[in-house]
C-alpha cells in the first residue's frame, strides 16, 4: 500500500475556487463581483421629447383630476348619508317625545316626599 496510489492530487484551479469560505456577511447566496464597482459600465438613460414629456404631464394632470372628482363624490354621498341619518334621529326623538304620557305636577311639596329612585325618573319639560 503506498500513499500516492490512495491520496488523489488536487488541481490547483479547483483549490482556488472551492477554498473561499464563507462571507463575512454570512450572505452565502450571494455571487461574488470579479471587478469593481467602477469598471461596470451601465447606459445613460434613455431620453424622452418634449411632446412625450408634456403629454405624460398631461395624462398625469387628467388622472389626478378624474381621482379629485370621484373623491369629491364619495364625500358628498357620505354627507348625505349622515344628514339622512341625523334628520331620522331628530325625527324619532321627536315622535317619542308625542308619544309620552306626561302627568303634569301642581303640587312641588309632593316632590320633598317622594323617593331618590322616582326623582331621577322625572325630567323638567316644556308642555306647549
Amino acid at each position: 500500500m503506498s500513499n500516492e496510489e490512495e491520496v488523489p492530487m488536487l488541481v490547483p484551479a479547483e483549490t482556488s475556487e472551492s477554498a473561499r469560505g464563507m462571507p463575512k456577511s454570512g450572505r452565502w447566496w450571494k455571487t461574488v463581483n470579479k471587478q469593481r464597482h467602477t469598471a461596470i459600465f451601465k447606459d445613460k438613460p434613455l431620453k424622452s421629447s418634449w411632446e412625450t414629456k408634456m403629454k405624460k404631464k398631461s395624462d398625469q394632470k387628467a388622472v389626478k383630476l378624474f381621482q379629485e372628482q370621484i373623491r369629491s363624490k364619495i364625500a358628498e354621498e357620505k354627507a348625505a348619508r349622515i344628514q339622512v341619518r341625523k334628520e331620522q334621529e331628530e325625527r324619532r326623538a321627536e315622535n317619542e317625545r308625542k308619544g309620552e304620557v306626561v302627568q303634569v305636577i301642581t303640587n312641588a311639596a309632593k316632590l320633598k316626599k317622594t323617593k331618590k329612585k322616582q326623582l331621577r325618573s322625572i325630567q323638567k319639560r316644556d308642555t306647549n
